[in-house]
């Protein structure tokens, strides 16, 4: 499956599928939908050349999955190390998707700078927590309690792989 960088036209369905995880409480923090609009100026943020945002498309060139890499912290010194998003249509779920772009996005690092590759993952989300050990992540470290999903504390795990 063809995978490219995100273009303009890309960004409704890149939304359509972030929200399609907010309501399970599995993957993202946001409590409710977000709109086109307030996604604009964090997708500007993706198109400079060391934070792509890749989709992988099927051959109608429609999007299936995205993925980003964002900066870790805003200090230059960080510049070596990003943050990993990854999402999947939810339709889309279970046929490898997440794990054919997390590797083109794990190929793709070296040429990025990316040195060390963070994920931020809710220590619940069971299948993301796995697919990414599975791809030689490890535990950087356990942030407990740190976000409220409807009346319950969750915590965060970081998931690091040194390139």
């Amino acid at each position: 499956m063809p995978i490219r960088q995100a273009r303009a036209a890309d960004l409704p369905t890149i939304v359509a599928i972030y929200n399609s995880t907010v309501a399970g409480r599995q993957v993202t923090a946001d409590l409710k939908p977000v709109t086109v609009d307030e996604r604009q100026t964090w997708f500007d943020a993706h198109q400079k050349p060391h934070r792509p945002m890749m989709v992988l498309c099927n051959e109608q060139d429609q999007v299936l999955a995205w993925a980003t890499f964002s900066d870790y912290y805003a200090r230059a010194a960080y510049d070596i190390s990003a943050e990993i998003s990854l999402y999947v249509d939810e339709q889309q779920r279970g046929q490898r998707l997440g794990q054919t772009l997390l590797e083109h996005m794990l190929d793709l690092a070296p040429a990025l700078n990316i040195r060390n590759v963070i994920a931020v993952i809710f220590a619940h989300n069971t299948p993301s927590v796995r697919m990414f050990e599975k791809n030689g992540f490890s535990l950087w470290g356990t942030l407990p309690n740190v976000c409220e999903l409807d009346q319950d504390e969750v915590s965060v795990v970081l998931l690091g792989k040194r390139l």
